[in-house]
């Protein structure tokens, strides 16, 4: 069984390098892709540096057209997003995602953040469907259709194609694990108005439900 971790990055250059670092400490990770999608900074040269195999989008997609571009890159069976801005990822934040997947205990699984920092875990409890931290089988996640338009609302989507054609899911708790806010990359100001970008991307796909 052939795994991918697949990693959407858009100007992550900070974070990148560890994310690649842990994942490369799971032996039975097959590789690790990168998709910069449309970074204006280093970071597919810093993905790149530290061993990823990098997709460089010419123009930014969005988080579910990157994931598509990696999906369609590879042919693992299964593969697992991880964001690109996490911090405090450990090699076995990674083999509990991938394991209940590999083992057939469940055709996706969805990292939950524990213990990390207030604002990040509230925001999960209150809507764990939003998390970028999953683990599904390829063949599964090739059956969603038009992926690449939701952009943010990309979790959404996978959250509601599991309900509806009753794939198992597993939450994963993910301790000591957080990733950098918006406004912590951009300033409160530009970071807020990206935070509600984002806020209204999610709202639109899950209008479509």
């Amino acid at each position: 069984m052939k795994i991918a971790v697949i990693i959407p990055a858009y100007n992550e250059e900070r974070t990148v390098g560890d994310i690649i670092r842990i994942v490369s400490q799971v032996p039975f990770v097959d590789e690790t892709i990168v998709v910069d999608d449309g970074s204006t900074d280093n970071t597919a040269k810093v993905a790149e540096s530290w061993g990823a195999r990098v997709i460089s989008l010419p123009e930014n997609m969005g988080k579910g057209g990157a994931m598509v571009v990696g999906v369609n890159s590879t042919d693992a069976d299964v593969v697992l997003f991880l964001d690109a801005d996490l911090i405090g990822l450990q090699p076995l934040h990674v083999v509990d995602l991938l394991l209940p997947v590999i083992e057939g205990r469940a055709e996706m699984t969805v990292g939950i953040f524990e213990q990390g920092r207030l604002a990040t875990d509230l925001a999960q409890f209150i809507a764990p469907f939003l998390s970028g931290q999953r683990a599904v089988k390829r063949d599964l996640f090739r059956q969603l259709s038009h992926l690449e338009m939701t952009r943010f609302g990309v979790e959404v989507a996978l959250t509601r194609f599991a309900k509806t054609a009753g794939i198992s899911v597993v939450e994963v708790e993910l301790k000591d694990m957080t990733h950098v806010m918006k406004e912590e990359k951009l300033g409160v100001v530009r970071g807020f108005l990206a935070r509600l970008k984002m806020y209204w991307e999610i709202a639109k796909c899950m209008g479509k439900g």
